[in-house]
Formats: structure tokens, sequence, C-alpha cells
């Protein structure tokens, strides 16, 4: 009879061979051995999503943690769904929309419709939910298959059919998803062959708002020449000052190009004017060094966990503790804590050079990789990471704990992060670099480990090269701090990030020396 610690190992070995398949949502009938299910409960190495189904999740993860949840919604709906109705479903359009426009975050409740549906809903962790919404599906020639096994309408059809509330409750996606379309004849054969009039008058008007005046044009005079009658109304309560180029097919470059436009005044309303550039950069610079103590801050990202063969051998061996071991802790800590300060000396040289008048956002641009390295490079001499770690950008999917933004996968990453520079390059105010530079950073997340530390940085860099105070965000304002990124990144509303980042550069400034920096 095999040892409790042999039926565990050999559990872990079964979570290991579906996870090794991309299996995210596990039913019942592919974990059918009720004793591995147990231990696996047991363990924390999965945890009930629904009825019959399960979730893998770190056994470190907290009474509560969302982790798990959000960073394995997308692949667990659509094993779900697809054991439900088969191939008998679809998300809404205004869901579609949202995710041809990039936007992957968790909705608080996904409409889903099929025949076979009960017009009722599905609890999910978190107070999150599917409605089961009862209906014919929109005709294959209008819906696709995600990457991830998603159900949904094409992004011709989202436009068509999503309700008019997406272009005032998200602008932002409703004109990533609009600057898609190349020209007016993906959309005419869907409006003119169903007689969609007042679709038709909405589309141009959503074209003609974000500048796409040739597109709107078409719309409205091919409707014309069929003897329709055609009125053109824009739906978005907004305009935009901002050229968004038909030949750009990244949709998240669109959306941060789009995310800087929007967000920019507000963030020049909550801060006080930059002071400058103070003239004695030495004693600018020691005040710099004298706050070093405090400015240290955890990284805010987190993997989902898999289970390893590494992990295997130790349950196999018994050496296999769900406590962390104290003395890998505490090297852990000591090299984390030696690479933040070799980091934090990196950034105050690219610091020392913005403040001889190099331009900030392209001198970030071409430091910013040396920081990462400095950040990391302990815990490579130290045995704790691979040489490899050091490479740079991540080449994998990466989640941030508790929240529900899915950061841009690898290629969207690449696509973002050369224009996130060139936007800082190009941003005249401090407050909106240092303010936008870290939140679209952190949105961004281009490394497996240390954005947030990465994110904090860059604020401070862009602050001071604006003659603010370097400002550090306390831990008893982590909460806060965690939950206005969450509101920009998942609601678009970047007001209370820069209320945030505002108050604690002017209450900084009171008392700061500011005879010596002229305005």
């Amino acid at each position: 009879m095999a040892t409790p610690r042999e039926r565990f190992a050999e559990a872990l070995e079964f979570l290991k061979s579906l996870q090794d398949k991309g299996t995210v949502g596990i039913h019942t009938d592919d974990l059918p051995n009720r004793k591995y299910r147990e231990i696996l409960l047991k363990n924390g190495f999965i945890k009930e999503a629904t009825k019959g189904w399960y979730i893998p999740c770190d056994p470190q993860e907290h009474r509560g943690g969302t982790t798990s949840w959000y960073s394995s919604y997308w692949d667990f709906v659509a094993k779900f769904l697809s054991h439900k109705y088969g191939d008998d479903w679809c998300i809404s359009a205004e869901q579609s929309l949202l995710l041809h426009a990039g936007n992957q975050s968790v909705p608080q409740q996904l409409l889903v419709r099929s025949p076979k549906g009960n017009n009722n809903p599905t609890p999910l962790p978190h107070n999150t939910s599917l409605f089961n919404m009862r209906g014919e599906l929109p005709p294959l020639d209008q819906t696709m298959l995600s990457d991830r096994g998603i159900r949904m309408y094409n992004l011709q059809a989202a436009l068509v059919y999503t309700s008019a509330g997406i272009y005032t409750h998200y602008a932002i996606d409703a004109r990533t998803a609009l600057s898609l379309i190349r020209d007016a004849s993906e959309v005419l054969p869907l409006l003119l062959d169903n007689g969609h009039t007042t679709l038709a008058g909405r589309l141009a008007g959503a074209f003609r708002n974000i500048g796409r005046s040739k597109i709107a044009d078409q719309i409205v005079e091919t409707f014309v020449q069929a003897d329709y009658d055609i009125r053109e109304e824009d739906p978005f309560d907004s305009r935009i000052e901002l050229n968004l180029s038909p030949r750009e097919r990244s949709p998240s470059v669109t959306r941060i190009k789009l995310m800087w436009s929007q967000m920019r005044e507000a963030i020049i309303a909550c801060f006080p004017p930059a002071p400058g550039i103070p003239q004695d950069h030495e004693a600018f610079l020691k005040n710099i060094d004298d706050i070093y103590e405090t400015d240290a801050y955890h990284s805010l990202s987190i993997e989902r966990y898999r289970v390893t063969p590494e992990l295997i051998i130790k349950v196999s061996s018994g050496a296999w503790n769900a406590a962390d071991n104290e003395d890998d802790r505490k090297q852990r800590d000591a090299m984390a804590a030696r690479g933040y300060y070799l980091a934090f000396q990196a950034v105050k040289d690219t610091v020392e050079i913005i403040l001889k008048g190099s331009s900030p956002g392209g001198q970030v641009d071409t430091d910013h990789g040396k920081w990462y390295r400095q950040l990391f490079d302990p815990s490579v001499t130290a045995g704790i990471l691979k040489a490899s770690d050091l490479a740079g950008y991540r080449n994998g999917q990466v989640y941030i704990g508790n929240s529900k933004h899915v950061p841009l996968n690898v290629d969207a990453m690449r696509d973002a992060m050369p224009i996130l520079f060139d936007l800082l390059e190009m941003e005249t105010e401090a407050s909106v670099r240092a303010v936008l530079g870290h939140f679209i950073f952190v949105f961004i997340h281009p490394y497996m480990d240390g954005n947030g530390r990465m994110g904090r940085f860059l604020m401070n860099t862009m602050l001071v090269s604006g003659g603010y105070p370097w400002t550090v965000i306390p831990v008893e304002s982590r909460d806060e701090y965690m939950q206005a990124l969450e509101q920009a990144s998942v609601g678009n509303d970047i007001l209370p990030f820069a209320r945030f980042i505002g108050n604690l550069v002017a209450k900084n400034m009171k008392g700061y020396k500011v005879a010596s920096l002229p305005r």
C-alpha cells in the first residue's frame, strides 16, 4: 500500500500532467481519482471554482486571495462553457469588442448566449459570474474562436452589434477597436445586408469622432446610394485630439496612446507646478541619497502557479514543507535588498545625466535595462535565479497578484514598450511623465518580476526631471496605492492614482527648499 507521501507525489504528478496539456479548468472527469482530489484540495494545490470544477492554485496563496482565479479566468471559462454547451455558445458583442481592443480584464459578469442557455447566472469565485442567456447564435461568418478558446463576435460584427453604452463607458476600448478597421468595406456588407440604418449612422459618427472621416463618408454615401434614410450620430460624449494611424495593427499600441491622451489633463490638475531643475545638482542628489533607506518596496508581479518536477522530487523524498524555509527566506531577502541598492545607484546615475540636460524619456529608455540587471544580479550570483533571468523583457505571460487586469501578452508587450518611451520623450509635463510612466509600465508589465520596483524608479526619475522631490510610496498606503492602480488598469480611471501621487508630492514639497529651484 502506498504511503501518504507517495500518494501525495502521485497526485502532484497527475496534476502536472493536466497542466502540461494546458488544462486550467479541471472537471471531476479530468481528476477521477477521489483520493488525489482530496489530497490536492487539502494541501492547497487546487481549489473549487464551482460545483464539480477546480482550478490549480499556489498552496501559499492566502485565504480569500484572488490571484489564482483572475489568472485562470479566461482559460477556465473557455473550458467550462465548451464542456457545458459544446460549440453552441458565444460571448456578447460588447465583451467581444473589449477583447478585440486588448482589454482582457476579468468582468464582473460575463454574458454568454446559447440556444441551450437557461437565463440564469452561474456564480463563480470572488463575486464573478456567467449569465447564460438563451438565444440564437450569430451566423458563423460573424464569429471567431480566440487563441484562448473563447467563442466571440469577430471585430466587424462586434462593432456593428455592440450597444451604444460601450462608447461612453468604455470609450478607450471602443476607439481602439474602431481604429483597427482600415476601410468601410470591412463593415458595409454586414450593415447593408441587414438594413442596419441606425447602427450604420452610429458607426459613421463613431468613425468621424476618431478622425476617420473617409470611412464615415463612405458609410453614409453608400447607404444613401442604396436608398436608405441614414442619420449620422456620434455615440461618444467627448472628442480626442489624436491621430490614430490606420497602419497601426496593434490594439495595445493604440490603446496606450489613447490612455495617454485621455488621462494627461486630469493628472496635471492634481499636481503643484513643477519647480524646475535645481541649480545645485549635488545637493539635489544628496537629498535622494538621504531617503534611500525608506524607498524599498516588494514586487507586484506574480505568475500562475505550476507544479514542477523539482517539487515532486521534494515531496517524494519528504523534503517538502508548506512553510517557508527560514534560511532560504533570509537569503532571498538579503539578495533583494542588495539588488535594490545597486539598482538605486544606477537610477541615480540616470538622474544625474537628466539633470545635465538629457531627455528624460530617452535616457530612461537607454538605462532601464541596466536598472533591471542590477536589481536581480545579486540573486543570480547567489544561485537563487538563473543568469538567463537577466536577459530582459519576459518571454511568457505574467499575472499581477489579486488584480483583474491581465498584462499584455508577449507580442503586444514588445509592441508597446517602444511606444511608452516615445510618449515619455514627447511629453512636456513632468507630472504626466511620472504618473503615466509608472502606471503604463506596470499596465504592460514587461518583466517576469520587479515591475513594481521598476515602475516606481521610473516614476521618481520623471518626477525629479521636473524638479519635484523623490517621493516614497509608504507601505501603510499600499492598499490605496494598489486600488488606485487597479481603477486605472480596469476602469481607465486615472484620477485616483493621479490624486494619490499628487498628494504625496505636494506633501513632500512643504518644507522642500524651493528657493534654489528656479521656475
